[in-house]
């Protein structure tokens, strides 16, 4: 894997499966360690956007639900009231570290019409040049099609790309991409670089997790949409956010997916 160090403007994608625990409710001691981190990052010098899921999962256990709703007036309501709660938490947590945060809920229509994109451009441009830490997600109380079919993976890779970025890291509840289902195989051998997203690749992808929407096929698809555009991505477990200095290092943590040289 090559040394990041020289990556300035980077973008963090944390999932549902890492901010909330296997009863549902919000993994406090986990958002805190990942403030920490990122407002250590910004110290460093780098650029840095959070896109965030985790507004149906936090909102779930918030409303003291069972389970997930199935509707979609459900997900939008428990996405409502967990938006609420995750940004408190954020801006709570990166406060104690002088790190102002700004929220940003997006829909694919923004990201796909030119005079909305450039507008959005220009915002994350003057909230980093303002010093602040944007925080993305979707709008899922409003976007059927986002709540019902994605995980703000794909999200994450339009960001970068539209913010030309110099790296997307994508916090899951995996170690990486694996040639085989770890959790049915002992033989399961973990692929530390991708340098060509095939059909081969593809087919490693598992299905969704318990928690979130989007499954290992989501990662496969963000990290296509941004290594097409210069951007590499990492993929790695999001259970010790201190790891991320180790991938901005050089050192094999998740898998790495090459940029396509442009």
């Amino acid at each position: 894997m090559p040394n990041e160090n020289n990556k300035k403007r980077i973008v963090v994608k944390v999932g549902t499966s890492t901010l909330t625990h296997e009863t549902g409710k919000t993994n406090i001691a986990r958002i805190a360690k990942l403030a920490s981190v990122l407002a250590d990052l910004k110290n460093e010098g780098y650029e840095v956007i959070l896109v965030s899921s985790g507004a149906i999962g936090v909102g779930t256990g918030k409303l003291r639900l069972s389970e997930k709703p199935v509707e979609t007036k459900g997900l939008q309501a428990a996405a409502a009231v967990g938006q609420c709660e995750l940004m408190f938490l954020y801006d709570k947590m990166f406060s104690e570290y002088g790190v102002v945060v700004s929220q940003l809920l997006i829909t694919s229509d923004e990201l796909y019409n030119e005079e909305s994109k450039r507008h959005l451009v220009d915002t994350f441009n003057q909230l980093l040049e303002y010093d602040c830490l944007p925080i993305v997600n979707e709008n899922d109380s409003v976007s059927v099609e986002e709540l019902i079919n994605g995980d703000n993976d794909c999200l994450s890779a339009r960001v970068a790309v539209i913010t030309d970025s110099d790296l997307l890291i994508l916090l899951t509840d995996t170690d990486g991409l694996y040639d085989s289902n770890p959790a049915e195989s002992e033989s399961a051998r973990l692929i530390d670089c991708v340098e060509d997203i095939n059909d081969d690749i593809r087919t490693m992808a598992g299905s969704a997790g318990k928690r979130g929407t989007g499954g290992f096929i989501t990662k496969i698809n963000a990290a296509e949409i941004a290594v097409n555009e210069g951007i590499p991505v990492i993929v790695m477990n999001g259970k010790k956010p201190t790891d991320i200095y180790k991938a901005l290092s050089g050192e094999r943590i998740g898998t790495y997916f090459k940029a396509v040289k442009k």
